[in-house]
């Protein structure tokens, strides 16, 4: 008997019993040929785009090596780590310095390099800032951003005093109907030139009052309009804007506000922390499937000073504080810090609480589970929104098998197209994808978010990423066996 031919299947079998114990223990596969991945969130800051942290951005001298609290400067400021936008404001007259003349020269420039650095910039167009104001004979223009033609076609102004100092000043009369329509016809060349360009997060609707914050509590003398003009306002940025996020300033309150959730335009809040219920405000843009935005009510440096205990007084910035206020008012945007050295501070005395809320502002996807059949060539997803607030924009959900080094070698299934503000806040999805053709010998499996379907059939990287262990240089999470 030859026992040489018999061992050998006999070994084949055991050798076969051997490598599928060692692949089940390798990859998890259960009985039912389903492989079980690991997941583990992603440890460290994390910042994704339409939401999160900004820093002021007043121009492209912020990206200069030479500017040492830049994300290139020579304080290596990790506040940039968690910062996915840039914000700012523009003056009315540098960019309608003539009827029907426009300069967005400047504008676009640092569009441009926001955007070359993968950052939107939030938008606003002041016309007039009493911070200017610095004695008796300050010139106009230096504060009075309304363009000049405007009073030059008739527009009224008056003297008024600037709260808090013996200066005197000019502003606007803002219900002079010549100033309204000038306003208007801004907002629709701003409209033509902007509305739906991708660089652009939000714009804040910034036509009345000192700072346009809708207010004139400095401007001695100076009276906002009537809530009729305000909403008339409200609705011709609407009429114009169809695309971009309209934003009501931070003191459009009562029946106007309602006007503006009823628009879709959301609201912004810029006395956040210091001022007691500024959170519970933001509350009805959220619940009206709208993103919520707030800037502190002063720079972290100058609410530490704060002491609420003095009647009338602000609150002191504390970290319970602020982690409270974020989660009640379930942000989508925040900004870090408005002083001018860009959240440095701020970040290297608070980096884990920040770190934190990065990964919480607006929305936040966590793949919690992920199975293959190998016996019917399925992957089985369960997502989990773990921020504050829906998605608000249409995000498209890729399944790949990808080669070692990431390459793409098949689409498991097809794509699936998440829409704006469905996805909500502390919330889990299931998503199915069957593989139409042959199952590859070796593989991994990449998991992919992208802003447009376009961009995936173009071979562009994703921009959006899930937070989670395994993301590839390319944005891609990888599965690995």
């Amino acid at each position: 008997m030859n026992f040489h031919k018999l061992l050998t299947p006999f070994l084949a079998s055991i050798l076969m019993l051997f490598c599928a114990a060692c692949n089940r223990e390798n990859n998890d596969v259960n009985a039912d040929g389903t492989i079980s991945y690991n997941l583990k969130p992603f440890d460290g800051p994390f910042s994704n785009p339409h939401k999160g942290f900004t820093v002021p951005t007043s121009g492209t001298w912020v990206f200069a090596p030479e500017f040492e609290y830049g994300p290139y400067g020579s304080l290596k400021n990790g506040a940039w780590n968690l910062v996915s936008y840039g914000s700012g404001y523009q003056q009315w007259n540098k960019l309608n310095p003539a009827k029907g003349v426009y300069d967005w020269s400047e504008l676009d420039k640092l569009l441009a390099a926001l955007a070359e650095h993968n950052m939107g910039y939030a938008l606003r167009v002041l016309p007039y800032t009493s911070s200017f104001v610095r004695a008796a004979d300050t010139p106009e223009e230096n504060y009075d951003w309304t363009p000049r033609f405007v009073y030059e076609m008739g527009a009224k102004k008056i003297t008024v005093d600037i709260r808090g100092t013996d200066f005197k000043a000019v502003a606007p009369v803002w219900d002079d109907p010549i100033y309204i329509q000038a306003a208007k016809d801004f907002a629709t060349a701003l409209a033509q030139k902007y509305d739906g360009d991708p660089r652009i997060e939000y714009i804040d609707i910034r036509t009345f009052g000192n700072w346009g914050e809708w207010h004139t509590s400095q401007l001695l003398g100076s009276k906002m309009p009537s809530d009729d003009i305000l909403k008339d306002m409200i609705k011709h940025y609407a009429s114009v804007f169809k695309k971009t996020q309209l934003v009501l300033p931070s003191n459009g309150f009562g029946d106007v506000y309602t006007y503006a959730l009823s628009l879709g335009v959301t609201k912004r809040d810029d006395g956040f922390i210091g001022i007691p219920g500024r959170d519970d405000t933001l509350q009805r843009a959220y619940r009206a499937n709208l993103p919520t935005i707030a800037e502190n009510i002063a720079g972290y440096a100058t609410m530490l000073t704060y002491n609420d205990l003095i009647p009338g007084g602000n609150r002191k910035w504390t970290p319970e504080l602020w982690e409270q206020s974020i989660r009640n008012a379930h942000l989508t945007y925040y900004v870090l810090d408005q002083d001018n050295d860009c959240g440095y501070r701020f970040y290297q005395e608070n980096k884990a609480l920040a770190d934190k809320m990065s990964k919480i502002l607006g929305y936040n996807f966590t793949v919690a589970k992920a199975e293959f059949s190998t016996h019917t060539n399925t992957l089985n997803l369960t997502i989990k929104n773990t921020g504050l607030a829906p998605c608000f924009f249409d995000v498209y959900l890729v399944a790949e098998f990808t080669d070692n080094t990431g390459e793409t070698l098949v689409q498991i299934g097809e794509t699936i197209r998440i829409p704006k503000g469905t996805f909500k806040d502390d919330t889990s999805q299931d998503f199915s994808f069957k593989l139409n053709a042959e199952l590859p010998s070796e593989y991994q499996i990449a998991l992919s978010l992208y802003e447009s379907e376009d961009a995936y059939t173009k071979g562009k990287n994703p921009t959006v990423r899930f937070d989670n262990e395994g993301i590839a240089e390319n944005n891609k999470l990888l599965l690995k066996r």
